[in-house]
């Protein structure tokens, strides 16, 4: 069991109870099997995990630091974060929601700190701390852990339970076959639409995966010299749709990111998935002002103001590259002054200022963190208890569901609240083997 830490290996024993199965060592799986064993010590629970590594998103989020949540006053105010599942996780939030996140590390030793953006970090600012406080809970629980282990087949049985057919270095343990009584998948999205097909043949419906959370490409962008250039606040719209986010924007030497691309990204998954990434987006730098506004701001500013350059004087707080770059785009010679220029010039400045242009040509993925919009539909699954409503014994946690939030810990909430709900919901009843 490579890259699991011994005391990790344990097990309860207890031949007259089926274990508990979770597929999946990330947030939702260890949050879910966390909450059973401790609901249910009597209850076994085995975390199967495919690959060698526990936890691997939570130990690369937020840079290393792992964004654990926002701070959210109320439910209401939660769910207006999830493009996907909004609504149906309202009564899932009142249960299991940011305070009770917050208190449940707490009572591990992990104090969160607040940012100014709403965002919630150890305050260690090491992930790490988040996923020793997983695994020191998973151990105090007594929650079995096996990596390196596939489920390749899962037989649900007539009258109660699954029998799961395994491979990889972890299935010799049970000789290649676990019988479980209930069985929590936790598996994550994933981009490809085939490898849902296993949860297909159980009889569960699956919205087409689509990716969510990522920055535009735009091979031949006015900005690309900009490089490391930010704003605090810009608005980003799609050209000839009704899409748009507001917020800091980053120019990246492939086009721009920033939460207000990422954010954009997330609520238009799908409608730029249908149109393969390609479009235009058009960057306000100035979202507090319109055509209406700006323009007599500028007359005046230039009746009051023209002895001075254009291009060596940036207003509106912009940075001075950037400023630059867009009176070089308006045709503006670094010597002209506001008394010299020509009104269509001016004119081409204020449209760059509210309507910059990018020929977004692609996508990529926001550092090593990927979110897929879709998964397991929503009205096939209790949300207040994470079961299945076609598969008795069965549950679904995280982002295997056809739930995804926008950057800011929102998607790491949902892994804990419906980890949680489905862990508490397994350990009510023991299923005892025949």
């Amino acid at each position: 069991m490579a890259n699991v830490p011994a005391y990790l290996c344990t097990v309860k024993s207890d031949a007259a109870v089926l274990p508990v199965a979770v597929l999946g060592g990330g947030a939702a799986g260890f949050f879910g099997a966390i909450a059973c064993a401790e609901a249910n010590p009597d209850q076994p629970v085995i975390l199967l995990e495919k690959t060698g590594k526990l936890l691997a998103k939570v130990r690369v989020s937020g840079g290393g630091r792992c964004n654990v949540t926002h701070a959210c006053d109320s439910p209401a105010q939660l769910t207006a974060h999830y493009p996907r599942g909004s609504k149906p996780l309202k009564s899932a939030f009142q249960q299991f929601g940011v305070p009770e996140t917050i208190a449940w590390f707490a009572k591990r030793g992990v104090a969160l700190k607040t940012e100014a953006d709403g965002r919630m970090f150890p305050t260690t600012d090491s992930s790490e701390t988040i996923a020793r406080a997983l695994e020191e809970a998973a151990h105090e629980a007594g929650v079995r852990i096996v990596t390196n282990t596939s489920v390749d087949e899962i037989q649900p049985h007539s009258e109660h339970g699954f029998s799961l057919k395994l491979s990889g270095s972890g299935a010799n343990q049970f000789g290649g076959t676990l019988a479980v009584g209930r069985l929590l998948v936790a598996t994550g999205g994933n981009p490809k639409s085939v490898n849902y097909d296993w949860l297909r043949t159980l009889g569960h419906s699956i919205a087409e995966p689509v990716p969510s959370l990522f920055t535009f490409n735009v091979p031949n962008s006015p900005l690309s010299e900009l490089m490391g250039v930010s704003v605090p606040q810009a608005r980003v719209v799609l050209a000839g749709e009704k899409l748009q986010y507001e917020g800091p924007l980053l120019i990246t030497h492939w086009g721009v990111s920033g939460p207000a691309v990422l954010k954009l990204s997330a609520w238009g998954a799908r409608r730029l998935s249908e149109l393969g990434y390609v479009g235009t987006a058009l960057i306000n730098w100035l979202p507090t002002h319109t055509d209406e506004t700006l323009r007599p701001w500028l007359q005046q500013f230039r009746q009051d103001n023209g002895k001075k350059t254009v291009a060596s004087n940036p207003l509106f707080g912009l940075p001075q590259r950037l400023w630059r770059n867009l009176a070089e785009q308006a045709g503006i010679s670094a010597e002209t002054r506001w008394s010299d220029l020509p009104a269509k010039t001016q004119n081409r400045l204020l449209e760059l200022l509210l309507r910059t242009p990018l020929a977004v040509r692609g996508k990529t993925t926001y550092k090593e963190e990927f979110v897929t919009c879709g998964g397991i539909s929503l009205d096939e699954v209790d949300l207040k208890t994470m079961h299945s409503r076609r598969v008795p014994g069965l549950y679904f946690a995280g982002e295997v569901l056809d739930i995804d939030g926008i950057t800011g810990g929102f998607n790491f909430q949902a892994a804990w609240t419906t980890g949680f709900l489905a862990g508490r919901a397994m350990a009510a009843i023991p299923t005892v083997s025949v």
